[in-house]
């Protein structure tokens, strides 16, 4: 019965070479390890065999019909394999290539105005000799906080509604600031520059203007000798790069626990031109870019020496930006996921 078994197997491996679907490789299944197989049957005639030798023939019966059942399924995973390469290979489309798509019914991608934005922003702070940083969403209450000079009891947290994790130690970052802490830790000797892009994440009512989770880019100029001055020259460059013409703006004392003094840069709505809509609130006037001198506090956090070094720090709502880049009423478009309204601004 061995040589019997030694001649199955063998013929068992010839068949499983010629396989080429899944339906043939279920009738070798049947065919030799069904409950009518090949193999079913010795085991049958394992009754006629004496007690001895009926021993001996189980185990070598069971151990056969392990290595079957194992290159079954070798088999079965190669012919998977085989056919999904097969299937990419006849339905392969390059969706690099514009006339690819043409043909093959596929629409073109195309990048967020989000993104669009962010990208040509990055382009302007590097050709003005910025660094480009990024930062994680899930921040320690340090780096959120108290390295941004809002201690415990500071009521700017409470200005903030924050999304706390259980340990009441780590959050959903509030504010790209928390990078501009991340980049004097990682620069240390001044001077630098840099500009930290990215989402962060506020649990408060959602309203034309205003949503959960929104786009930040921030950034810190630090150096010696540094004046408002300086900030307002800054700002009014970058306002002019992103527009490509020049837009009416306000500068306005405003409070900010990371910078002193502080304040709000507003442009005039490119909504409604001054007017007052919804966007604006009425007032003609939509905030874009807080700003101001870093605060010494700040700087210490960040291990570097106020007495000899100063600087500016700014904030941009990026989706508000593109809110007036674009002409968009309502901000809850930009995080709406509808691919028809993003197509229109694809390039």
């Amino acid at each position: 019965m061995l040589d019997q078994l030694k001649a199955l197997e063998t013929s068992f491996e010839e068949a499983l070479g010629n396989v080429e679907t899944e339906a043939q490789l279920a009738d070798i299944k049947a065919r030799f390890l069904g409950k009518k197989g090949e193999l079913g049957g010795m085991m049958k005639s394992l009754g006629q065999a004496s007690p001895e030798e009926r021993k001996t023939l189980g185990q070598a019966v069971n151990v056969t019909k392990g290595r079957m059942a194992t290159r079954l399924e070798e088999v079965r995973s190669s012919l998977e394999r085989k056919l999904i390469d097969q299937k990419l290979e006849k339905d392969w489309t390059d969706i690099t290539l514009r006339s690819s798509l043409k043909h093959s019914g596929v629409k073109e991608a195309g990048l967020h105005p989000v993104t669009i934005v962010q990208r040509e922003l990055e382009d302007i702070f590097l050709s003005m000799g910025f660094d480009i940083l990024d930062g994680p969403h899930i921040e320690d209450d340090f780096h959120n906080f108290t390295a941004l000079n809002i201690p415990e009891t500071h009521p700017a947290r409470d200005m903030q509604d924050t999304f706390w994790f259980k340990d009441m130690n780590h959050l959903l970052r509030t504010h790209t600031s928390t990078i501009q802490v991340r980049g004097m830790e990682e620069k240390k000797t001044p001077p630098f520059k840099f500009v930290g892009p990215g989402k962060v994440f506020r649990c408060e009512a959602t309203d034309a203007s205003h949503e959960a989770v929104f786009h930040q880019m921030e950034g810190m100029l630090i150096g010696k000798n540094i004046t408002v001055a300086h900030l307002i020259y800054f700002e009014k460059t970058l306002l002019s790069q992103i527009f490509k013409r020049d837009v009416e703006i306000r500068l306005r004392p405003g409070f900010f626990p990371f910078v002193e003094p502080g304040f709000e840069l507003d442009i005039q709505c490119l909504i409604c031109g001054g007017k007052g809509c919804k966007v604006c609130k009425q007032v003609g006037w939509v905030e874009l870019l807080p700003c101001g001198m870093t605060h010494p506090n700040v700087l210490r956090h960040g291990g570097i020496d106020p007495e000899e070094y100063n600087g500016f720090a700014f904030g941009l709502g990026l989706d508000r930006l593109v809110m007036m880049r674009y002409g968009i009423d309502d901000i809850r478009h930009l995080h709406g996921g509808h691919l028809d309204f993003s197509r229109q601004f694809a390039k």
